[in-house]
């Protein structure tokens, strides 16, 4: 999954591909690269973000999803709001990436049973601007599990279809570094809920945080792609169903790498 953020103030690539026709242009470079869908998003949701306003993230999303979608492009909308998602489906988007799971608009799963389209349940536990002071667990794990799989009934109970349901950790949401990484250590465990499973790594703090070692400074997030190959790889080995990056070229060449290791693990 290439991620095409319409955003001024993303924390990785914030104004890049603000404009449109860059924008398009940007999912197309991501499918040739080897993206099999690409998520628009019009809202940061880096933490301490702010909410833009509907009327704005509907402008700055819906003409980007069309595009893509005349163009051939698998799209997912990646959007807290119900009424961005029912225009970014009649676009032509084909999924649904909430990062609240559902839980910020009470009108989002109706919407997406209604619409018979996938849907990403992500393990939230508040807005942006002060998701920071959410991160606090006696067991990131056990936590982390039974939320989702709260989300996973909700989704459920408002009537979409488990089989169209797909569940994402939420690295980085109210988590630390710590947290982190635990999470993508266990991710077999994550599996066991029975639904396919979206690794969400790309550039984010916990790996600026590996990278710095003891006392080093954070490398910026545009230096962080080959440590995000590095979690493609390991979540393409422990049977994700998709991993959502930045940089598409090196994470479509992990999951190759993955996956020919696999098929010699099976060869008897």
């Amino acid at each position: 999954m290439g991620v095409v953020n319409v955003t001024p103030d993303s924390f990785s690539d914030g104004g890049r591909w603000f404009d449109r026709e860059l924008a398009v242009k940007h999912g197309l470079d991501l499918v040739a690269q080897g993206a099999d869908l690409v998520d628009v998003g019009g809202e940061s949701t880096r933490p301490g973000a702010t909410r833009v306003d509907e009327a704005e993230e509907l402008r700055r999303v819906v003409p980007v999803v069309r595009e893509l979608a005349a163009a051939g492009v698998l799209v997912s909308v990646d959007t807290m709001r119900a009424t961005v998602a029912e225009q970014a489906i009649e676009a032509g988007a084909r999924l649904v990436n909430d990062v609240s799971g559902g839980l910020s608009d009470p009108a989002m799963v109706p919407l997406v049973a209604a619409a018979h389209v996938p849907f990403v349940v992500m393990h939230w536990r508040g807005r942006s601007i002060d998701m920071n002071n959410r991160a606090v667990y006696d067991d990131v794990l056990a936590e982390v599990l039974a939320e989702l799989r709260a989300g996973l009934d909700r989704a459920v109970a408002g009537g979409i279809d488990p089989d169209r349901i797909v569940l994402d950790p939420g690295l980085g949401f109210a988590k630390n570094a710590e947290h982190d990484l635990t999470l993508l250590a266990h991710l077999g465990e994550l599996r066991r809920l029975g639904r396919p499973l979206l690794v969400a790594a790309s550039r984010k703090r916990f790996l600026g945080r590996v990278l710095a070692g003891e006392a080093g400074d954070p490398p910026p997030a545009r230096e962080r792609d080959a440590a995000t190959a590095a979690v493609t790889a390991i979540a393409a080995h422990e049977g994700a169903w998709a991993v959502r990056v930045h940089e598409v070229h090196a994470s479509a060449d992990a999951v190759r790498v993955a996956r020919a290791i696999q098929a010699r693990e099976e060869t008897p």
